[in-house]
């Protein structure tokens, strides 16, 4: 087939793809046996379920069924859970924002597609400018989102061994300032900056002061910071350590409703200045008129209600915590005798290993498990924007541990065996 370069750009192999179809082989898969330690699915949590069932039999007992299913939305989304969030985050954060601060997508990954596209890439002028990832390892899923090609920047991240009071291998990234600097001063095509908070695939959250410096940067060259907030407060909250959600004018702000336990009913959300909300409604109205409304009406009646933020810290947020818990303790295990390290896990729900003298690469430790029916992710995926050549991007995995104790267990030592 003859494909335009959208159409081969967009037709060959990635990271994201590969991801999305072991979780779809996974869920049609009978064999009782499967390990699935890939994909970013949230764990099913029973309270949470309950809450959105009575609101899916709240609408239907009212009658707005036919509504949400027969009309639609306007292109930046519905209006009515619009104004009722505004209110929340008000409320919440003193930030003064309207319905007119907030467009909705077709899950995150749209919403990325359209700011990425509409910040880089091919410009009116025949520049071509491109985002800047200040933190790699990053999101596997904003690698194939350029138009264009070559429009990601990023920086390695300085790895810091940490010192445990019993021992354990741990480490964090942490931003490489002097690097992100010289970069934005040498560098003129750079026309946004883009992290994720808590970071997928490592359960990094960067600091409170990281993101202020970030921010100052942003507002000294004059282009956008963006925040993936898809894990982070105020839902779902999976945030594990002392962290501030941060936004003005110029921080685009994006969250979504999948990590509550709403994925198949994709709402991402941006919270952004006048102009750029009007920029992504303009775009939704091309792309798919309008927006799912499901996931929004779901939701709305919990957010006036008050009930929302409650049940995320009460319930989603000790969920998680108690899942990193085990998580980290099977890990110091398992593999308390070999030079595996873990990074600090600070939110979300992933753990991210770095195996220091691995003598295959992860591709092939993630093809070598995949015969025995354990999925995890390789990590070169997620070093989007850094040279092959760097032996680290090619020596780290993650594992979603949303699962239960003994599949999570059942996994790291099928890894472990291994590796060993």
């Amino acid at each position: 087939m003859n494909y335009s370069h959208f159409g081969s750009k967009f037709t060959q192999p990635n990271g994201i793809t590969q991801l999305m179809e072991d979780l779809g082989n996974a869920k049609n898969s009978n064999n009782p046996n499967l390990v699935m330690l890939g994909g970013g699915n949230p764990a099913s949590v029973p309270q949470v379920n309950t809450a959105f069932i009575n609101e899916l039999n709240h609408l239907v007992k009212n009658n707005k069924i036919a509504q949400i299913m027969g009309l639609y939305d306007g292109p930046t989304g519905n209006d009515e859970f619009r104004a009722a969030l505004a209110n929340q985050l008000t409320q919440e954060y003193a930030w003064n924002l309207t319905a007119s601060n907030i467009a909705l997508g077709n899950g995150s990954q749209a919403n990325f597609f359209i700011l990425f596209n509409l910040f880089a890439g091919k410009m009116a002028d025949g520049s071509h400018k491109k985002v800047l990832f200040p933190l790699a390892p990053e999101y596997v899923g904003y690698a194939d989102q350029g138009l264009t090609d070559d429009m990601f920047v990023a920086i390695k991240p300085e790895i810091e061994i940490l010192n445990t009071p019993n021992g354990s291998k741990r480490f964090k990234y942490v931003i490489d300032f002097d690097a992100v600097k010289a970069v934005l001063a040498n560098d003129n095509s750079i026309s946004a900056l883009c992290v994720s908070r808590p970071t997928n695939p490592t359960g990094n959250v960067i600091t409170d002061d990281e993101v202020h410096q970030l921010d100052l940067l942003a507002k000294q060259y004059n282009i956008p910071l963006i925040i993936d907030n898809a894990y982070g407060d105020p839902f779902p909250g999976c945030i594990y350590t002392d962290a501030n959600l941060i936004w003005n004018s110029n921080i685009i702000l994006c969250m979504s409703l999948s990590k509550l336990g709403l994925p198949g009913l994709r709402t991402g959300i941006v919270v952004a200045n006048n102009e750029i909300i009007k920029a992504i409604s303009r775009v939704n109205g091309a792309m798919v008129l309008s927006p799912n409304s499901f996931g929004p009406s779901l939701v709305t009646r919990l957010i006036k209600d008050n009930k929302l933020l409650p049940l995320c810290k009460n319930t989603i947020l000790p969920f998680y915590k108690n899942k990193a818990q085990v998580a980290v303790s099977l890990f110091d295990e398992i593999f308390a005798d070999l030079p595996v390290y873990l990074h600090k896990v600070e939110g979300a729900f992933f753990m991210w290993l770095w195996f220091k003298d691995l003598k295959i690469t992860s591709e092939q430790l993630y093809q070598k498990l995949k015969k025995q029916d354990v999925y995890i992710i390789p990590g070169h995926n997620f070093f989007i924007g850094i040279e092959d050549s760097w032996e680290h991007k090619h020596q780290c995995v993650r594992i979603n541990y949303a699962t239960d104790e003994a599949t999570l267990k059942k996994g790291l030592e099928a890894i472990k065996t291994l590796i060993m």
